[in-house]
């Protein structure tokens, strides 16, 4: 009884610890990992409240077992095959050049030799998915053509812990009672791998639809945590790591039809397996070493994302890039990454180094990831503002100068939804996006859609603006839509300008620009979702349709007074409350000509207003 008060005490405290820690590093930017790792550190090291790191971590591990099948998951051959340049040129380039530099380094300076410098060089040569993505996505970078770059070196650092983890056994010591030879040991591994392959196909996906004809997805989620520690443990028993066993299971179900399902069951598991992990590795952290060596660290810190980034830089103009898309690959990449701690972790574990030595390099890893941010806002000084002009991917507008009807700026889901309109109507359309990812996307589909950015006047040029009949600006954000229309104006005036709105106040700001069309990109889904929901609930139909007619009417007439009173005008015109009898019985009557209504109803409020 009191060892499991003693367990649920310390689940309480890893609990507390999660849920604190992660939202509170997170809100500073410093990510979630650094969170977790904080909340170990104070629990365990300082506090002396949990003192079975070495426990908790080995159960922990799963989370990076279910992380490495999920990646396995993401892993189609076409995605690998669109993006193999970066992926396997620059991916394995820079995991080979920086872990040899590294691995060099920590030899020299005598901290580890042999096959401890090799794991530690190439642990440190990985960089932090978590932390550079997170940067990525705050930026808006993602689908820019150093952000792709950039993911695909982290892509091809996440393939690259699956061989680095199962090649730990080899350079482990061997124990004295095992029997078999290095050469045997290496016969069964690729058994092993070779039995999960042809497994695949014939096991793996009849047994998921067997199990999905069941419906029952209780058993469907225990299948998936069958297969991926079914596989973990093969490859654990065949020398390998568990970590590279979950990942290959994955890689086979990749071009499954239950792959987002599996996912999905997986995902759970993994994220709080996860956060284990990382707040075992604090759990196990010896303070002591990082205090003995603390100037060691304060040195090594620098030294690492120094050379990661001269590498990162030197690698990525010589293949291509610009000197502004370097430099900023050259500073989102240069820490080391959660990857390392599953290394050093399992290094230590199997004794290629100490565990005093693993803690140190944790410490050197948590140190630069805690840097990264500032590295990122330093990037800013390094570049080249010439640079700034120069395309994220490249522009190619062969065949749109002929014209279209329509000139689309924005391909959102409001776009989307447009143009199937105008295409089905014979009309000609024209699209143009700055989203790299998306054009891509919809070329696939058949669109006829350019990379571009519509701020600019060369670009609405080549895009054929000067014979399109209307320009229909659908881009997301009120600041860049506002700038487009501004542009067509100034250039040409006579243009016919279709628009996005935002919300009200943008609706009124761009009656005010003049556009000859706008709308409001909620409105109408509001309406309709409204009627729907008054006939579920008995109003006969023509009613409904009536009703919501009317709303239309007083929605345009509260916006004609808005313009020339301002935005409080028209208040009582809103329903606040249910209306009886009306609007129930007068729309009715109104629904047959809502086009003469709507101008009576239009000039009784200008001549209100003036």
């Amino acid at each position: 009884m009191e060892t499991t008060t003693i367990i649920y005490s310390q689940a309480l405290m890893l609990l507390a610890g999660a849920v604190v820690a992660a939202p509170l590093f997170k809100r500073l930017g410093l990510g979630t990992i650094l969170g977790y790792l904080a909340a170990g550190i104070l629990i365990g090291p300082v506090a002396q409240q949990i003192t079975e790191g070495e426990e908790i971590l080995h159960v922990s591990e799963l989370g990076v077992v279910f992380l490495l099948f999920i990646i396995g998951l993401e892993l189609k051959p076409s995605r690998l095959w669109q993006m193999r340049r970066d992926i396997f040129g620059l991916g394995t380039a820079q995991v080979v050049i920086t872990g040899a530099v590294l691995s060099f380094l920590i030899a020299f300076s005598g901290l580890l030799e042999g096959a401890g410098s090799i794991v530690a060089g190439f642990g440190l040569a990985l960089s932090s998915t978590a932390f550079a993505m997170q940067i990525l996505e705050e930026n808006n970078d993602t689908n820019t053509r150093y952000g792709q770059r950039a993911f695909s070196i982290l892509l091809l650092q996440d393939l690259a812990i699956v061989p680095l983890l199962a090649i730990i056994p080899l350079m482990a010591a061997q124990a004295p009672e095992d029997t078999t030879t290095p050469l045997e040991d290496f016969a069964i591994a690729i058994a092993a791998v070779a039995a999960l392959f042809a497994a695949g196909p014939y096991l793996l996906n009849p047994l998921f639809q067997v199990i999905a004809r069941t419906g029952a997805r209780d058993v469907m989620i225990a299948a998936a945590l069958l297969v991926v520690m079914g596989a973990a443990t093969m490859m654990q028993l065949a020398g390998l790591s568990m970590a590279m066993g979950a990942f290959l299971a994955g890689v086979l179900l990749a071009e499954s039809s239950y792959r987002h399902e599996l996912e999905a069951d997986i995902e759970p598991f993994r994220g709080i397996l996860q956060a284990l992990f990382f707040m075992a590795v604090g759990l196990s952290l010896e303070l002591q070493v990082v205090a003995e060596n603390l100037l060691s660290i304060i040195i090594a810190v620098p030294v690492l994302m120094l050379v990661k980034s001269l590498v990162l830089y030197g690698l990525c103009r010589a293949t291509g890039s610009r000197h502004n898309d370097a430099v900023r690959i050259g500073l989102l990449l240069p820490q080391g990454g959660e990857f390392g701690f599953v290394l050093f972790t399992a290094a230590a574990a199997a004794g290629v180094f100490s565990q005093a030595t693993s803690s140190l390099l944790v410490a050197i890893v948590t140190l630069s990831m805690a840097l990264t941010p500032v590295a990122a806002m330093l990037s800013r000084r390094l570049m080249h503002k010439q640079d700034e002009l120069a395309e994220e991917i490249e522009e190619d507008f062969e065949g749109a100068g002929a014209g279209a009807d329509v000139l689309m700026i924005g391909f959102s889901r409001f776009a989307q939804i447009a143009s199937q309109i105008l295409l089905a109507g014979g009309r000609d359309v024209t699209i143009i996006d700055h989203s790299a990812a998306r054009v891509r996307q919809a070329a696939t589909f058949g669109f006829r859609i350019y990379f571009g950015d519509g701020t600019r006047l060369d670009v609405l040029r080549a895009a054929g603006i000067e014979k399109a009949k209307i320009v229909a600006v659908c881009t997301q954000k009120k600041e860049v839509t506002d700038k487009i229309i501004d542009l067509v104006h100034a250039e040409y005036p006579n243009a016919r300008i279709f628009a996005r709105s935002y919300d009200r106040l943008h609706t009124l700001e761009l009656r005010a620009r003049g556009v000859d069309y706008e709308l409001r990109e909620t409105f109408e889904s509001g309406l309709l979702f409204g009627r729907k929901t008054l006939e579920a609930l008995g109003v006969n139909g023509d009613e409904a349709i009536g009703i919501m007619d009317d709303i239309r009417r007083r929605d345009e007439a509260r916006l004609v007074l808005q313009e020339a009173e301002g935005i409080t005008a028209g208040r009582d015109m809103l329903h606040s409350r249910p209306v009886r009898p009306e609007p129930l019985v007068k729309p009715k009557r109104e629904v047959t000509q809502p086009d003469d209504a709507l101008a009576d109803l239009a000039d009784e409020t200008l001549e209100k207003a003036e």
